[in-house]
């Protein structure tokens, strides 16, 4: 495979084209990564709204009816449901690991088992977040064990 890289001018517009024998699944996930890496996220901070990149989420929550966003330091509260934020961003760095919570893989540090087949995951931020045992298989295939 050869990557070309180009640099443009100010007035043209950036674009990414992928030539390929096959469309296959890591193609289109590829595709739908660098998209979200454009795609922010509107939150709420008291009464200021904000976008955050969803590079800098550690993982999703919902609480209450309401579902907030973990950042390094901050929480925030956002309008996206949890099944909308996992259709959304699913596919990339993050994963369903309970009812309540999708997580952000890169943002791990490392994966303890827990009892009853549960796993914790230390976060980066030094957060501790269960896993349950019915999202453990998922996260193994995306680990690769």
């Amino acid at each position: 495979m050869k990557i070309i890289i180009e640099q443009i001018g100010p007035e043209e517009e950036e674009q990414i084209v992928v030539r390929c024998r096959n469309l296959d699944d890591s193609i289109v996930a590829l595709a739908k990564e660098l998209k979200r890496r454009r795609d922010k996220l509107t939150v709420k901070d008291g009464e200021r709204i904000l976008q955050v990149d969803p590079s800098e989420v550690y993982y999703f929550e919902a609480v209450d009816n309401k579902v907030f966003l973990y950042t390094k330091e901050k929480v925030y509260e956002t309008k996206w449901k949890l099944y909308e934020l996992e259709e959304q961003f699913g596919h990339a760095n993050f994963i369903r690991v309970s009812k309540s919570v999708i997580m952000n893989l890169s943002k791990v540090d490392s994966f303890h088992p827990d009892f009853n087949g549960r796993y914790e995951a230390l976060m980066k931020n030094n957060e501790r977040v269960l896993i349950s045992r019915q999202y453990v298989p998922e996260l193994k295939k995306r680990l690769g064990i």
